[in-house]
């Protein structure tokens, strides 16, 4: 059975330096199901691949609450 990973590119609003890549990452960093992620602050853009099982709504949910605003 092969192990295939999903990629998601999300956009985000409200992420304005180096501080918020630094939360942003905290989050991703503790999520198992993420494999990679990169960060671009001055693309405002995450992309992130991970686990085909990932509950991305979750993730999502989880840097809304730290004030950004997430769209796919």
């Amino acid at each position: 059975m092969h192990n295939r990973s999903v990629k998601f590119t999300l956009e985000v609003e409200g992420m304005k330096c180096e501080g918020c890549v630094k939360r942003i990452e905290n989050i991703l960093e503790n999520e198992k199901e993420v494999l990679s992620y990169k960060v671009s602050l001055k693309e405002k853009r995450i992309e992130i691949a991970a686990k085909k099982n990932v509950d991305i709504r979750k993730i999502i949910k989880k840097l809304e609450d730290l004030d950004f605003k997430i769209m796919m």
